[in-house]
């Protein structure tokens, strides 16, 4: 069986159509529900409705690598040159008949196709949010500055391009780590999106007093850093490394290569010499992992104890609080439970869901001794959650 290119653009366009037709339905529910709203309304309820699915495109990803179903077609953008796994179904039973438990299969091929075709049917919302803000901003001169939608679109292309290069360079850790932070990424950019939309419209911004706003920033950060590291983890395929809480291998501090564990520029499974990457550096990727969690806990339980004490951002602080402990449980349950898919995929849902917040609280608010915004609500009041 000869190996396909890596690249085969033939079936482009029937993809592209495809996710028209995906993006058909969620464009039709916004205009029937918002046909007599306000331009900034109709905008902010496409954009949320992108972020939903986008949300979802993200927890299909996870389930899509936690498969090992990255490589179902080992070709970009469709499989085999076919637009789907139908038309390749004789190349996929040739390569399943040659490694039955292999990287490709049919089963593992539809979960990969379906994964571009929710990308590419959230790519065509993209397009549409920034052309009509642009649109409407031409017509009017007010309400969301059109480049921000536009760099969300140039955003989801990098991630686009990103999706390929998991596919033709073979699941390279640090580029499927790219890929990861690239969709978290893209619900950032969606949700302060959908926020801008609010404030455009009238919306206010909270006040947070004192070192509050700081502790925003640094818990922003902090789960950043964790959810980078929770990716190489998973990507490198570390999580059961240790397989015992809170101790890992029996001691506090088992035997580690951090210097071969994050080399970031190597093939998975190797270090960058080409010898095969040993099991002292994957419990390195999963205990420094573990141990920068218990200072992220620290920091973010500590946060939404502030948030409460202030009576400030009442919603975003019972999401991340939520949150928070659901990356306790599905953490450990990943562990103790010897990585269950259910707990895998909701603990990179819940990541991915803690970091959008985090960003709709720091878009939400401002510090007290920001003076540049207008119409500020007096401390204590509680802004309306996004819905």
């Amino acid at each position: 069986m000869d190996t396909p290119a890596l690249y085969n653009l033939a079936p482009a366009l029937r993809l592209m159509g495809m996710g028209a037709v995906i993006a058909l339905g969620p464009l039709a529910w916004v205009w029937l529900r918002s046909r007599r709203a306000a331009p900034d309304q109709r905008l902010r309820s496409l954009t949320l409705l992108t972020l939903f699915l986008t949300f979802d495109l993200v927890l299909f990803g996870a389930f899509t690598r936690l498969t090992d179903s990255g490589l179902g077609c080992p070709d970009w953008p469709g499989c085999y040159g076919h637009a789907s796994p139908v038309g390749a179904k004789e190349h996929i039973a040739s390569a399943q008949a040659m490694m039955p438990t292999g990287p490709v299969t049919h089963g593992k091929a539809w979960v990969e196709m379906v994964h571009r075709y929710l990308a590419t049917g959230v790519g065509v919302l993209i397009i549409v949010l920034a052309l009509t803000t642009w649109m409407q901003w031409r017509k009017q001169r007010q309400g969301l500055n059109p480049w921000w939608p536009t760099f969300t679109l140039v955003w989801v292309c990098a991630q686009g391009a990103f999706g390929a290069l998991t596919v033709t360079m073979k699941l390279f850790p640090a580029i499927v780590t790219l890929h990861l932070l690239g969709g978290v990424g893209l619900l950032v950019l969606l949700a302060v999106q959908a926020e801008q939309y609010r404030q455009a419209a009238g919306g206010v911004r909270e006040v947070l007093a004192g070192a509050l706003r700081p502790l925003l920033w640094l818990s922003t950060i902090l789960v950043t850093i964790q959810i980078a590291l929770g990716g190489w983890v998973s990507t490198n395929y570390a999580v059961l490394a240790c397989n015992t809480f809170p101790q890992c291998q029996g001691g506090w501090w088992p035997e580690m290569d951090f210097a071969q564990g994050f080399e970031l520029w190597r093939p998975l499974g190797f270090s960058g010499d080409g010898t095969g990457l040993e099991f002292i550096a994957l419990t390195a990727i999963h205990y420094t992992h573990r141990l920068f969690a218990y200072g992220v806990f620290i920091v973010v339980a500590l946060l939404v104890w502030r948030l409460y004490r202030a009576g400030v951002l009442a919603a975003q602080r019972r999401w991340i609080g939520a949150l928070t402990l659901l990356q306790l449980i599905t953490g450990l349950s990943n562990v103790v439970l010897d990585w269950p898919l259910v707990a895998a995929v909701a603990h990179t849902g819940g990541a991915a869901a803690l970091a959008t917040v985090l960003a709709w609280a720091l878009c939400a608010s401002r510090s007290e001794s920001d003076n540049r915004v207008k119409n500020v609500t007096p401390r204590g009041a509680v802004q309306g959650s996004l819905q």
